[in-house]
Formats: structure tokens, C-alpha cells, sequence
């Protein structure tokens, strides 16, 4: 009975984590990425709508096919391709309507905090729901958001300083 509940779990924790994840950490290093090229505000909101179609796409494939090779039952794989997928597609679209109504310095500023405290919350309670330490948890995930966006940051500011973006 236990194991069941559990299986339960992952799989409701699946279906929005993975995808809530990916959104957040792609976008925001997208964001950090290109925030300062020219016309930023339009190439960062034409990435994200690739991202948040294509890659979402792809990424939903991924666990669809993930999922098959674990012996899931149709059902929840198909359950879970789609709600990963629009899960990822939402998130996306709370960064893009803040890098489109907002000037871009305010909207790196939003969307950092948008999307770290989302991470901070979703690591929170997965780490809570299975009893582990979640200040651990969070401490861990956002340093490793960090980290992506850091190594973003990084490569966008060299891309427009060594080809004159």
C-alpha cells in the first residue's frame, strides 16, 4: 500500500516538476543570455515561444518515452506527457508576458525573482512531501539554477563583446 501511495507521488510530482523546472531554469537563462544584445526584447520573447513550443515538445517526448520504458501504464504516460507539456507551456508564458509588458532591466529583475521563488517553492515541497530537508532541497536546486544562469549570463555578454551583437 505504501509503495503504491508513493508511486502515486512520483508520478503527480512528475507530471508538473519536470516541467515547471525546465521552464523556469531555460527561460531565465535565456533571458540572462540575451538581455542585453540588440532588440533583446524581441529575439529573448521569439526564443521563448521556441522554447516553450519546441523544446517543450521535445522535452514532453522525453518523458513520454522515459515513462514507456518504465512499464507505466498508458494511461498515466499519456497524462503525464500532456500536463509536463502544458505545465512547461504556462510557466513559459508567466516569463514571456513579463519580458513584454515590462522595460527590460525591470524584467530581469521580475523574472529572477518569479522564477527563483518558484523553484524555491516546488523544491520545497517535493523535498517536504518525501521528508527530507527542504532548506537542503532549495539550497540545492537554486544553486544549481544559479549556476545555469551565471554560465548564461557569461556567454551572452561574450557573444555581444566579441561579435558586436
Amino acid at each position: 500500500m505504501i509503495k503504491l501511495i508513493k508511486e502515486k507521488c512520483r508520478l503527480y510530482e512528475t507530471r508538473f516538476s519536470f516541467g515547471a523546472t525546465a521552464a523556469i531554469i531555460t527561460n531565465l537563462a535565456l533571458i540572462m543570455g540575451l538581455r542585453t544584445g540588440e532588440h533583446a526584447k524581441v529575439g529573448i520573447i521569439g526564443g521563448m515561444l521556441i522554447i516553450a513550443v519546441a523544446d517543450n515538445i521535445s522535452d514532453s517526448i522525453g518523458i513520454h518515452v522515459y515513462q514507456e520504458s518504465e512499464c507505466l501504464a498508458p494511461k498515466e504516460v499519456w497524462l503525464s506527457t500532456f500536463t509536463n507539456f502544458l505545465t512547461r507551456l504556462l510557466v513559459s508564458l508567466t516569463f514571456i508576458a513579463q519580458v513584454a509588458i515590462f522595460p527590460m532591466q525591470v524584467a530581469v529583475i521580475t523574472t529572477l525573482i518569479w522564477g527563483l521563488s518558484l523553484l524555491a517553492y516546488i523544491s520545497y515541497q517535493i523535498a517536504k512531501d518525501r521528508g527530507l530537508n527542504s532548506y537542503m532541497a532549495m539550497l540545492e536546486h537554486l544553486g544549481i539554477a544559479i549556476v545555469v544562469i551565471a554560465a548564461s549570463n557569461f556567454v551572452g555578454k561574450l557573444l555581444i563583446t566579441k561579435f558586436k551583437f
